[in-house]
């Protein structure tokens, strides 16, 4: 799909479709040391699709794994494997399940049964009228770390004011999305957790169509692989950085206005009481107004490059 002039859209659950069409679609499917939930996951993702008639192929990327995932992916014949010989990270084996998967859709999902796989059908069968739809873990029965939802509040505010868009669930792992749309972005997408979060703001800030869906999250099996100080400030990382790729002028105009507050501030103590010029009220006047330029050279560039 091309742009739109609307960019995010939630579906209530009163108005979910009950018998959804299911275009053909990859499902990209990441594993890391997911010898415990791996096998399970796969057989409720192959008795959901075929019980809904989907056309699809399940490409999992063994990202590594130091445990018996491997063996068990090997053993079995109704998926596509592919193998990093070492850890690269979520973001790097989904990026390498994106450009192999053969079908114009992808979904994504997480190996550990967290997310209620048996929602993708109904998922891609929304697909046609956005360019991502999201599985937004607001449903009825979410299991979810308090200590991480404490920063997550506050880098989904942040991602909110750079996007201008309200995000319901920020890095969600549970979405689709048209291929031929996220690898105009995969350049910029990092090799790790901040994956999800990166392709949100990027999408976002591009005025794509973004659909959210609520569902469910539960108890994952097996050992987080999140490491919370370090990926929250990962994730703060890559939403600043996304955020002056995509939108330069919200996050460098409010410094430049930082400057320019304080040098009519100076301007008055100078004029009013020191009767003289100073140079701070100068360094300020003139970081005030290179901030400036530099946010409007690098909107005038991420324009002409169309943004990607």
């Amino acid at each position: 799909m091309q742009n739109h002039s609307h960019a995010t859209e939630t579906v209530s659950p009163g108005s979910q479709r009950l018998e959804p069409i299911c275009p053909p679609f990859s499902l990209v499917l990441p594993a890391y040391n997911e010898e415990q939930g791996i096998g399970i996951t796969l057989d409720h993702l192959q008795d959901t699709f075929r019980a809904a008639g989907c056309e699809y192929e399940i490409v999992v990327v063994n990202d590594g794994s130091t445990d018996n995932t491997g063996k068990l992916l090997r053993d079995r014949h109704d998926i596509r494997l592919i193998e990093h010989v070492v850890n690269r990270g979520y973001g790097a084996a989904l990026k390498t399940g994106i450009r192999h998967a053969k079908y114009p859709l992808i979904v994504i999902t997480d190996a550990d049964g967290t997310y209620p796989n048996e929602q993708i059908p109904r998922l891609v069968s929304l697909a046609d009228e956005a360019d991502m739809v999201v599985g937004a873990r607001t449903g009825a029965n979410v299991h979810y770390s308090k200590l991480r939802k404490i920063p997550k509040w506050f880098l989904v505010r942040f991602a909110q004011w750079v996007t201008g868009r309200p995000i319901p669930d920020l890095n969600s792992g549970m979405r689709v999305f048209h291929k031929a749309v996220v690898e105009k972005f995969l350049n910029i997408l990092p090799d790790t957790f901040s994956f999800t979060t990166t392709i949100t703001v990027a999408m976002l800030t591009n005025f794509y169509v973004v659909r959210y869906v609520p569902i469910d999250f539960h108890h994952r099996v097996g050992k987080s692989k999140i490491k919370p100080i370090q990926d929250t400030l990962r994730f703060v990382q890559l939403i600043l950085r996304t955020g002056v790729y995509f939108a330069p002028l919200k996050v460098f105009m409010p410094i430049a206005g930082v400057f320019f507050t304080g040098f009519l501030i100076t301007l008055f103590q100078d004029v009013f009481d020191r009767r003289d010029l100073t140079e701070r009220t100068l360094i300020l006047f003139v970081a005030a107004t290179q901030v400036s330029m530099f946010a409007l050279l690098a909107d005038m560039i991420d324009k002409r490059s169309g943004g990607s």
